[in-house]
């Protein structure tokens, strides 16, 4: 009798319609449901440095790095830095997206828009339903490796990238295409072991592709992915005051193409290697004051072939050497939230280390590469901040390798709106 009914109950639907079967609340289809969180963020600032915009590019770090200021000349889309130039900067927009799938799946996009482009910073899938402590993440994203790489600028202490970082990784950090595996043990204190497979396109340090012509390179490519990395972190209270520390490890292929610098054009293929600590103190005094001491080691190990290029044809190598370089770096910061409006911190950077060899011949290059900065704060609420930074960057040397002292003041405007998840600690 009852497949009898319920059979009828399914004629009757299809005879005359869901609706005028189905109770009135559940007549009309939900769309908010289907909505995701969506937020902008706008980062905007005023820049006012003790050297010209034209000036900017032309500085190095010798043996370390060229370019930090002005527009990023590795970058793929050639975009202009963070507070890139004197005066007013739009630095960016930047729209992100979060929704849960189903029971086993997230899906979150952050999408970049400057003047000169629009980028997809990071499109990734979650999973936490594997159990027994397991998460997995695919996608396009940031690595976990050390402490700020994962963060995006608007979570920053300060308005620039550490020193050490932006030297090593460029402005984005390790930022790639691939997959993640995180295990957190079943201990009374934190603990997080993980492993990525990335594809391996940092322009600074990694990267796979062939160098000069396709059919006859200077340098062969690598097969991808070419670049691991792996890190454990762990993290503890002690009162009122948390302690997160971890190591970090990346080694991956270097094919790195500077055949198109205005001085000394040139290649490097070889392997990277990439270390890390970080340590994050913070203690609370209650729930809107505390005072946060983060502080991380770098050190980078490249071995391979350098290529002095011909920069009337960029496809021929003038000739090559075996390139060694183990360059090391520290930054240091240390900063107090007084209420839940203002906030003030100190950051001392360098990179104290820079051995170079060229064929085994140490090139007694330059070493101590120092930068301060002091910042303040104020939060109109924990959607609008305004932070004013002063720096005093001692690391940067000119085209005759004269050190540089420079002074930057910087204004920053932090504005978001819309529904944005918390970030990590």
């Amino acid at each position: 009798m009852q497949k009898i009914l319920l059979s009828c109950a399914l004629c009757a639907t299809m005879a005359f319609g869901a609706a005028d079967v189905l109770p009135v609340e559940k007549r009309t289809f939900e769309q908010s449901k289907f909505i995701p969180d969506i937020s902008l963020i706008l980062d905007s600032s005023f820049v006012n440095r003790s050297i010209s915009d034209d000036e900017a590019p032309h500085l190095e770090i010798p043996g370390v790095v060229h370019g930090l200021l002005g527009s990023d000349p590795h970058a793929e889309h050639s975009h202009a830095s963070y507070n890139a130039n004197n005066g007013f900067n739009l630095n960016y927009a930047e729209l992100i997206l979060s929704s849960s799938v189903d029971p086993y799946l997230t899906l979150d996009g952050v999408f970049h828009f400057s003047e000169a482009s629009v980028a997809i910073d990071e499109a990734y899938f979650t999973s936490t339903a594997l159990g027994n402590g397991l998460r997995a993440k695919g996608g396009k994203f940031l690595s976990n490796f050390g402490y700020i790489n994962e963060q995006h600028h608007h979570a920053w202490d300060f308005g620039d990238m550490p020193l050490v970082y932006e030297a090593f990784l460029g402005m984005h950090g390790i930022n790639e295409k691939g997959l993640q595996l995180q295990w957190t043990a079943p201990t009374s204190t934190y603990l997080m072991l993980g492993a990525e497979v990335l594809q391996g396109e940092n322009e600074y340090m990694f990267g796979n592709s062939s160098i000069g012509d396709v059919e006859d390179p200077i340098a062969k490519g690598a097969d991808a992915p070419s670049l691991l990395v792996s890190y454990i972190k762990t993290s503890f209270d002690i009162g009122d005051t948390t302690v997160l520390a971890g190591l970090s490890y990346a080694k991956g292929a270097s094919r790195i193409d500077h055949s198109l610098d205005e001085e000394n054009p040139h290649a490097v293929s070889g392997t990277s290697k990439l270390y890390g600590a970080d340590l994050v103190i913070k203690h609370y005094f209650d729930s809107y004051s505390s005072i946060s001491w983060q502080s991380e080691w770098l050190s980078r190990d490249i071995q391979g072939t350098q290529y002095s290029i011909d920069s009337n044809d960029t496809n021929s190598a003038l000739g090559s050497s075996q390139l060694s370089k183990i360059q090391s770096g520290i930054y240091s910061q240390l900063v107090y939230t007084h209420d839940k409006n203002y906030k003030a911190g100190i950051r001392y950077e360098n990179i104290y280390q820079n051995d170079v060899e060229i064929d085994g011949v140490d090139s007694n290059l330059e070493n101590n590469f120092k930068k301060y900065s002091v910042m303040i704060e104020y939060h109109t609420s924990e959607f609008a901040r305004f932070r004013v930074q002063y720096n005093k960057n001692n690391a940067l040397y000119n085209e005759d390798n004269e050190k540089q002292s420079i002074d930057t003041i910087m204004i920053q405007v932090n504005i978001s709106i819309g529904a944005h998840g918390a970030h990590s600690f």
